[in-house]
Formats: C-alpha cells, sequence, structure tokens
C-alpha cells in the first residue's frame, strides 16, 4: 500500500483528481476533515462511487455516499471544551488545565456503498461498526 497526497485547491478540481487516480489505477481514498471537503462530502462520495474508489474519511463521509468512517465525536468533544471554558472563567489557569485526548472513537459504515463496490463487508467489521448504514 502507498499513500499518495493529491492537493486539492477547490470543487473544481475534484474531477480531475479523481480521473487521474482512476488512470493511476489507485484502489481508494481517504478523505480528511478539511472544512472545504465536508462542505464538499456528497460530490466526493458521488465521485468516488463513479470512478469505484473505495472511501475512508471524516463521519460525515458515509451519510453522503462514502464508504466508511473513523474518528473522534466532536461533539463530545466540544461538550469537553465547555468544560475548560468553566474551569478558566472561575479562574484556572490555562496551563494549569492538563491536556485531554479523545476517549471516544465512532466508525460509520455504508453497506450500500459496499455493495455498489463489490465488498463483502466481514461480520466483525459489521459488529464493530457503530453504526451501519444500510
Amino acid at each position: 500500500m502507498e499513500l499518495r497526497p493529491t492537493e486539492v485547491r477547490e470543487p473544481s478540481d475534484y474531477e480531475s483528481a479523481f480521473s487521474a487516480w482512476t488512470d493511476q489505477q489507485i484502489g481508494g481514498l481517504v478523505m480528511t476533515d478539511h472544512a472545504q471537503l465536508l462542505a464538499n462530502a456528497g460530490a466526493i462520495a458521488a465521485l468516488a462511487a463513479k470512478h469505484r474508489l473505495a472511501s475512508i474519511g471524516p463521519l460525515e463521509l458515509p451519510a453522503a455516499g462514502g464508504l466508511i468512517a473513523y474518528g473522534v465525536d466532536f461533539s463530545v468533544m466540544f461538550r469537553r471544551a465547555a468544560a475548560f471554558v468553566d474551569k478558566i472563567l472561575k479562574g484556572t489557569k490555562p496551563g494549569d488545565i492538563p491536556v485531554e485526548q479523545a476517549a471516544k472513537f465512532k466508525s460509520v459504515l455504508n453497506l450500500k456503498t459496499a455493495k455498489a463496490l463489490g465488498l463483502d463487508m466481514p461480520t466483525s467489521i459489521l459488529l464493530r461498526a457503530d453504526e451501519v448504514i444500510e
């Protein structure tokens, strides 16, 4: 397996990137949680389906038609951030608050996309998924 980063500056770059990946016989893509990509998750998922590429990315991707997602639940992290703000407003110095890492990760699988790509998902993956979209 080889990682080949590709920079896309705007949605109009997507089609040419997907076409290049198809020409290079790339089998899948990893989407980051950049705001522009999240806003265009539906278009990215549609292009991945069109070019028959497996896609993994942020939690929003499978709902938009992508294959699978694994990541932190940002709503939980934002609630934790509110606790930090509360401590600071009550006088705790920010430097005295311990750094926290995400403790809860979530996985989402789009079974409809898997079937469209001809992928049979093992039962072990289905059982581990926090959410399965059928």
